[in-house]
């Protein structure tokens, strides 16, 4: 469970970052699934990019570092959060292709934190 578990944090905090950058940068040419992008109001861009930029970080620094590893939980907290608006953002413009994928994401986020709560903490 803890090599699950740390596979996960690395894989989603990753794509967390990488995404977060995009929305800081929004890059011409994006593909369709994505495109969604190129509609979020600066302000949007700006708390989604950086709670996504935070929130992937956190899955995987306080567990590398060892200093404050109940942070883990939280950061996937927020990024199932994240998730969750992101959904209801893509719901009230019918894109139900991003709310499955967003609801995916929500599901390991929730995963992770409860395993780092409660079935594998990692210790300081």
């Amino acid at each position: 469970m803890h090599r699950l578990l740390w596979a996960l944090q690395i894989a989603f905090g990753t794509y967390f970052v990488l995404v977060g950058v995009t929305h800081f940068i929004v890059p011409a040419g994006l593909p369709e699934p994505m495109a969604w992008m190129y509609d979020l109001s600066p302000t949007l861009h700006t708390v989604s990019g950086a709670a996504e930029i935070l929130g992937g970080l956190g899955l995987i620094l306080p567990g590398l570092t060892r200093i404050q590893p109940r942070l883990t939980s939280f950061a996937a907290l927020g990024l199932l959060a994240v998730m969750l608006l992101a959904s209801a953002w893509h719901m009230q413009r019918g894109e139900y292709q991003n709310i499955v994928g967003n609801l995916i994401m929500g599901g390991v986020m929730a995963f992770i934190a409860y395993g780092r709560l409660r079935l594998r903490p990692l210790t300081a």
